[in-house]
This record gives C-alpha cells, structure tokens and sequence, in this order.
C-alpha cells in the first residue's frame, strides 16, 4: 500500500502540473487564429522573459490517523481496513505573476473511499468531484438509477464512486503566496 500512496503523490503533482501549465498557456493564446499565434508567440516570448509570470510549486502531505494523531503515510509500513488517511495539497506561487484560474486535483486512491464533507479548500475555493477518472467534474455528481417503472431518474453518486476532488480559486494563486487544500479518505 506504500507504493500505492507514493503513486498517489506523484499522480497529484503531475496532474497539477498539467493544470497549472495549461490554465497559464490557455490565457495567452486566448481569442487568436492560428495564422496569427506564430507571429504573436514570436512577441510574446521575448516579452514573457521580462513580464512576471508565476511559479508554481506543489506538495502532497500523507497522514495516517491514529492514535488521537497523524503519522506521516511515509513512516507506515501498511495501512489497515477502516483506517483514515488525510491528504493536504499546498501550492506555492514563487513567481513574480499571478496563477489564474488556478485548480488543483486530489486523487482518490484505489482501495479507500473520499469521507463525504470532508473537502477543506483554503479561500474559499470551489469544490467539484469526479466518478469518470476525471474527465468530468461536478460539484455533486449523479448518476442514473432505474425506477421501478422502468424509467430513470438522476441521483446523487454514492461517494464510493469519486475518484477525484477538484479545487479552483476564483481569484487565482497571487504571486509570493500559497494555498492548501485537504481532504480525507477510509482505507476499504
């Protein structure tokens, strides 16, 4: 389970490398034709090496609840069944330049379960959850259910299903700051 949990990190980091990364290039191609990007990536990279820009930094924190504590999952040689790991996300903005539309995304590790409310966002961050491996988000996920009737109707998603947790600051990740994010799930 170690293993697992060291995966875990690095999938995070990665994936919110990748949000970072293309919220910040979607902002500067923004409202351009492709004919004119060439000549205006040509610009503005020579003005991007002098305008601020950020520089994000991410850090994923493990704890294993026991013992009216945490242990860091770093220092557990295994996790047990019905145990509760937290897991905080902390962003770094070293640059000089805003984050904007800055999101980061929490996985769900196989074999445990996301504990329903327990999503804590620093400056009140928008909350949205995944049950499709992320490729949707909704800040409360449904799914169809057939009725008795034989129709169907849309329902809340048991939170057994969530494999991810999104978080997005409407106001970014302002430059020389920092953000966490925390949530915590149930080993199964």
């Amino acid at each position: 389970m170690k293993s697992k949990m060291k995966n875990h990190a690095r999938a995070v980091v990665a994936m919110s490398c990748l949000l970072v990364a293309a919220s910040v290039a979607t902002a500067a191609a923004a409202g351009f034709a492709p004919k004119q990007f060439a000549s205006v990536l040509n610009r503005s990279m020579s003005m991007t090496r002098s305008a601020a820009r950020p520089e994000v930094k991410i850090s994923l924190a493990g704890l294993v609840e026991r013992d009216q504590g945490g242990v860091p999952v770093e220092k557990v040689a295994a996790v047990n069944p019905g145990e509760t790991l937290s897991w905080t996300i902390t962003s770094q903005n070293d640059g000089a330049g805003a984050a904007r539309d800055y999101k980061t995304v929490g996985q769900i590790p196989r074999g445990t379960e996301f504990i329903k409310g327990s999503a804590q966002p620093e400056n009140n961050a928008e909350v949205a959850y995944s049950i499709d491996g992320g490729k949707t988000f909704q800040s409360q996920p449904t799914i169809e259910e057939k009725q008795f009737d034989g129709t169907t109707k849309h329902v809340a998603a048991p939170v057994s299903m969530y494999t991810q947790v999104r978080y997005e600051w409407s106001d970014g990740l302002a430059a020389n700051s920092k953000l966490s994010a925390s949530y915590r799930v149930r080993v199964k």
